[in-house]
């Protein structure tokens, strides 16, 4: 699967989730899973968290957390 075909499994919506980046079908915030990633858990802990998401979503994360890396920087001291 590439870049583009995992980006279509997000969804932004201001009607959803505040119109934060979600999984698409899901009220699931693309930061959660990202901070699931980020604090140790791995893709098989989360899809056994949430049975409804698959391996494809997690990586659809991934990928918009890179894209959103080209676009902002965050300060880091």
């Amino acid at each position: 699967m590439n870049q583009q075909n995992l980006l279509e499994r997000i969804s932004i919506d201001p009607n959803i989730c505040f119109g934060k980046p979600c999984i698409k079908g899901h009220r699931i915030w693309v930061s959660l899973i990202l901070d699931l990633l980020a604090n140790g858990m791995g893709v098989d802990e989360i899809l056994q968290e949430y049975p409804g998401l698959e391996e494809a979503d997690v990586l659809a994360c991934i990928a918009y957390g890179a894209e959103m890396s080209r676009e902002r920087y965050v300060l880091v001291k």
